[in-house]
């Protein structure tokens, strides 16, 4: 791992782009789901529900759904009857979690305080890892990576969703107008915080475009990995297995 890591447009270190990443998703913790509005157009409900069905979930399988604290995708593959282990470096998220499937009188689910880099799980534990919009926000993002080969099982498949680099002229540049220059400014009116946003626009800029982020993927020790573009790559589904 390098001296310094990427916080934003910033070159910070590692030590403390996890301290500044911890501060900015407790402070949007209680309103997650209108940061994902803002930042998507409201698209990540449809982006979540697809990202699931690739997943395939199967009844009695073992899931670990990384840095998924308040549930969204984890309420998602609940409904399959997998045994869901929802972990989050931040207690925040958690607790938002909690509160939320209580509310929806969903049972049965695992949450966990776990650092991504540094899984307390034993190996080849999981059948299956998510990770959704979590990974570009990670320290040391190859040892996640390794991690994750860690504790899955043989057969085992790691998929990832995350914000990419769009590839459709004239598409990008709408986007990175709107990302740039409305979405703090949402995130000041509606959340009184618009460096927490400006911070997520930013980390999306800075995160590796699709090849290169596969080709992490497969450095970790994954293979048949493919990547899934949406909206030409404004999001995209990275997907590996463990044999």
């Amino acid at each position: 791992m390098t001296d310094t890591v990427y916080f934003g447009y910033q070159d910070v270190a590692p030590e403390e782009k996890t301290r500044r990443v911890g501060g900015v998703f407790t402070s949007v913790a209680s309103r997650y789901d209108l940061m994902n509005d803002a930042m998507s157009g409201g698209m990540h409900r449809l982006w979540k529900d697809r990202f699931v069905r690739r997943v395939k979930p199967r009844a009695g399988e073992q899931v670990l759904d990384m840095a998924g604290g308040t549930g969204d995708i984890a309420f998602r593959l609940a409904r399959s009857g997998a045994s869901i282990t929802v972990a989050d470096i931040n207690p925040a998220m958690l607790a938002v979690g909690m509160e939320r499937a209580q509310k929806r009188g969903i049972d049965g689910l695992v949450w966990s305080e776990a650092n991504a880099e540094t899984l307390t799980y034993p190996d080849r534990f999981f059948d299956a890892y998510t990770i959704a919009f979590g990974i570009r926000n990670v320290t040391d993002i190859p040892k996640a990576l390794r991690e994750a080969h860690r504790v899955l099982r043989r057969g085992g498949r790691f998929f990832c969703l995350e914000f990419s680099t769009n590839q459709w002229p004239g598409f990008s540049d709408v986007y990175d107008a709107y990302s740039h220059k409305l979405v703090p400014k949402v995130g000041q009116l509606l959340a009184g915080d618009a460096d927490s946003y400006r911070y997520l626009i930013e980390s999306i800029r800075r995160f590796p475009d699709m090849p290169t982020f596969e080709g992490m993927i497969r450095d970790a020790g994954f293979v048949n990995t493919r990547v899934e573009p949406i909206l030409g790559g404004l999001v995209a589904i990275h997907s590996g297995w463990k044999i």
